[in-house]
């Protein structure tokens, strides 16, 4: 059955291909942002948008990952989208996550992320938060977060990436399903440490930079233990995508 689905950072990585997948799918499909004059931020264009939608799905990014920064954007934009929601009737929320914020809140991201979180369990609306490991998209960024003076200082933990395309794909079955009022864990099908898996988006790209492990290194801010990011649970769902076949279809191809 066809629906009316607002997706808010309907321009970002996930946003613009949920919002494809969305209306190859035959659903009536709002892409909100600033730059359709949507704001979750402020409120602006939140009530037309919404009017008639029966889902929401937050993808949001933060601007900053400044600690104060990112806490106001979460809270603020989340109040502001669960109000306007409760107004308009929309029947199931649904916002997308990180894996591991609760193991690992020493990271200023993850706070924001857990009181997000928290607002959505707290509100009157149904919801699905779907909690996803970081995007492959994503780990070459990680790498040039954790330069220090030519050198990639890693931490002795864990990853386990997972495409923005299966992130997608499960985004759109959740909307079209009913609420889980509940957490769906998502992550890639294999598990690195960070040493390994910054190492084969390096030599895809063919980057001669030293990866140096470092027990005591941060991750965006903050100490992460071995398991912080991955999932723990069996039940925890895993795409089909594999990060070395990704890697040889679109950087090496590239």
């Amino acid at each position: 059955m066809s629906k009316k689905i607002v997706v808010v950072g309907g321009g970002g990585l996930i946003g613009t291909r949920l919002v494809a997948l969305l209306r190859a799918a035959g659903h009536e499909v709002t892409p909100a942002s600033p730059r359709t004059g949507v704001n979750a931020l402020t409120g602006e264009g939140l009530a037309e948008a919404l009017q008639g939608a029966s889902v929401v799905v937050d993808v949001t990014n933060a601007p900053s990952y400044e600690e104060k920064a990112v806490l106001d954007f979460f809270t603020t934009s989340t109040r502001n989208l669960l109000a306007y929601e409760a107004v308009a009737g929309v029947g199931h929320h649904i916002a997308l996550s990180i894996v591991g914020i609760h193991r690992s809140s020493q990271v200023p991201y993850f706070r924001a992320k857990i009181a997000q979180e928290q607002l959505i369990r707290d509100s009157s609306i149904p919801y699905s938060i779907v909690q996803a490991t970081q995007f492959f998209e994503f780990v070459k960024g990680i790498a040039d977060y954790s330069t220090v003076d030519g050198k990639v200082v890693v931490p002795a933990a864990l990853i386990q990436p997972i495409a923005a395309d299966d992130v997608t794909a499960t985004l759109a079955r959740v909307a079209e399903a009913a609420p889980l009022n509940g957490t769906l864990e998502i992550a890639g099908p294999d598990r690195y440490t960070f040493e390994a898996a910054i190492g084969m988006d390096l030599n895809a790209r063919h980057d001669a930079r030293e990866i140096v492990v470092d027990p005591k290194a941060g991750y965006f801010g903050a100490g992460i233990s071995e398991t912080g990011i991955v999932p723990l649970d069996a039940s925890a769902q895993l795409g089909a995508t594999h990060f070395e076949d990704w890697l040889r279809q679109t950087v090496t191809a590239a």
